[in-house]
């Protein structure tokens, strides 16, 4: 299976994504492409921490939650920044940044872990024509090591909310993934596991959705999760049957 981005001829694109229904397939990336932390993996993560900042689990467990708005919404921009609010917040010393911003990195690593399953897929649809984007609420840790992990490949088009200083259901964010994908809403689909309300957003925006039921299980951590009545499917395994199936309707 090949990693390297494939060539674009748009008109051989075009042809070859009928068959899918849709010129692009828009992904969300927590719950959809890797699994959503566990509560289990949250403790642990919480725990390193503590244990960098030589604080409390509790104190850090609190400002980890209370500053999730400010670590995705583009009001902390680098690792750094993100960094030293958590050392400022939590009262640590200044010269425990740099160790908040080893385990920062090191946990955005492992979260980016990629199964060769959902590769394949996202093979199956890019040898179809089909472009493909990413659109997700993430901090800078994420964003900085994202081309720098298996998925980069597949997504010429990622977008952080970080970076663009808003979370979803923003519209803004839709517009700019189909500006960048260069695909018309009405062509497009938007995949994800429902956090954050991107599913309603992304029909309010002229997509059609598909909810991909949560990568990690439904006891998982999600923020913002909004009811869903459309389509969705078990696993984005499934998402090229489900859109092959959706185009024979």
């Amino acid at each position: 299976m090949s990693t390297a981005p494939r060539t674009s001829n748009d008109r051989t694109d075009r042809t070859h994504a009928a068959a899918y229904g849709c010129e692009a397939v828009i992904f969300d990336l927590f719950g959809t492409l890797v699994p959503a932390p566990s509560e289990a993996e949250r403790r642990s993560a919480v725990g390193e921490f503590a244990a960098a900042m030589d604080v409390g689990v509790a104190m850090v467990d609190s400002v980890l939650g209370f500053s999730w708005r400010a670590r995705h919404d583009g009001q902390l921009q680098s690792v750094g920044q993100v960094a030293a609010y958590l050392v400022t917040r939590c009262g640590a010393t200044s010269a425990r940044v740099s160790d908040v911003e080893g385990v920062l990195r090191r946990l955005a690593r492992a979260r980016l872990r990629a199964d060769r399953s959902v590769l394949l897929a996202l093979d199956t649809l890019q040898r179809g024509g089909v472009r493909l984007a990413l659109l997700s609420d993430a901090s800078p840790e994420i964003a900085e090591c994202w081309g720098r992990t298996q998925w980069a490949p597949y997504f010429p088009t990622a977008i952080f909310s970080c970076e663009e200083g808003a979370i979803k259901p923003d519209p803004g964010l839709y517009a700019r993934a189909l500006e960048q994908v260069g695909a018309p809403a009405q062509s497009s689909v938007y995949c994800g596991d429902g956090g954050g309300d991107e599913l309603n957003g992304a029909e309010r925006a002229g997509l059609r959705a598909l909810r991909v039921a949560r990568r990690g299980g439904p006891d998982s951590l999600v923020f913002g999760e909004a009811s869903w009545r459309g389509g969705c499917v078990t696993a984005v395994e499934a998402v090229p049957a489900a859109l092959t199936a959706r185009r024979d309707r």
